[in-house]
């Protein structure tokens, strides 16, 4: 993370839930529409926000190996989850991929 990195804290399982934290509205004010979710716990806060987002018309990007929970059983049932319903679900090397390719074409 760097100095200028954007931080926003929140207080509930999932980050858009009213009352949780402003990231919805930090996202809107700058015309984000693609959000990747990684952290802890895989089936708890990242699947709650994943879930959140793409609700809320966010395309989400969910990142398999850059998220983690309790044990493999209940991490690969919510990377399932999102594949088949609420996300893209990628490595961190893919994610890294596409963002190079895309700023390289915004580069052009």
């Amino acid at each position: 993370m760097l100095p200028s990195d954007l931080k926003v804290k929140k207080n509930r399982f999932g980050a858009f839930v009213p009352g949780s934290s402003p990231l919805h509205s930090v996202l809107q004010e700058r015309g984000i529409d693609t959000v990747i979710i990684t952290g802890t716990a895989t089936n708890v806060c990242c699947e709650s926000t994943a879930r959140d987002a793409m609700m809320m018309n966010y395309k989400v990007i969910f990142v398999s190996d850059g998220t983690a929970t309790y044990n493999d059983e209940e991490h690969n049932a919510t990377l399932g989850i999102m594949l088949a319903m609420f996300a893209d679900v990628m490595t961190t090397d893919e994610v890294v991929s596409r963002l190079a390719g895309a700023m390289s074409q915004a580069a052009e």
